[in-house]
């Protein structure tokens, strides 16, 4: 049987160093996502997004099993989009005000059509609001700055302090939304023990433009 595993075949996205800042080129990808707003701490939304999403998920990893192709494809992991409507006052302080998009990468052979099979196939086992919501989009981030944070996720401050005064040495400018790629379920590891990519898109800044 035939595997298919983005995050091995996507290491340099998927495994960044501990200890260093690195640049990446991120090539646009296709995700299962869902939008919404609020705490993820203690908004029922994002609970229920998550469960969604992983749900879906591996309704397409057995439904690619099953198939003609017969394809052993791995679950990728959680990644989340944060922002608020005033990044210059987005805070790890006012969770309350952020905004989110919460998703996981498939792979290319991933169609529409299957997706929408997937989604059918949940709602039979499942009642779930958030499926309804969900959606296949592909998404291009391409350049930015990231690093690997091991920790419980309310410490993340001084990592991504670290990781903005990177992007600002090597001479580039903050855009887009901040991204993060848990590296296990964050529904059951211990949080001492989660491994986060912590990546932010970057571009030129204008004086350089």
């Amino acid at each position: 049987m035939n595997r298919v595993d983005l995050r091995k075949e996507l290491k340099q996205l998927y495994s960044p160093s501990t200890k260093e800042p690195s640049i990446v080129e991120i090539p646009e990808l296709q995700f299962v996502m869902v939008d919404g707003a609020g705490n993820p701490n203690t908004a029922p939304e994002f609970a229920e997004a998550v469960e969604a999403l992983y749900s879906v998920s591996y309704a397409i990893k057995f439904m690619l099993k099953k198939g003609p192709a017969a394809l052993d494809v791995a679950v990728m992991p959680l990644e989340g989009l944060w922002w608020s409507s005033d990044m210059a006052l987005f805070s790890a302080l006012d969770k309350d005000s952020w905004k989110w998009t919460v998703m996981i990468a498939q792979p290319d052979v991933v169609s529409q059509a299957l997706f929408e099979e997937a989604l059918a196939q949940t709602r039979k086992k499942k009642l779930l609001v958030t499926l309804a919501r969900l959606r296949l989009e592909r998404y291009c981030e391409g350049p930015a700055a990231q690093i690997m944070y091991l920790g419980p996720y309310a410490d993340e401050g001084p990592t991504i302090a670290r990781l903005h005064q990177f992007i600002e040495e090597q001479g580039y400018a903050r855009q887009g939304k901040h991204h993060e790629i848990y590296l296990g379920d964050p529904r059951r590891a211990a949080p001492e023990k989660m491994r986060t990519v912590i990546r932010q898109p970057i571009a030129a800044r204008e004086s350089q433009l």
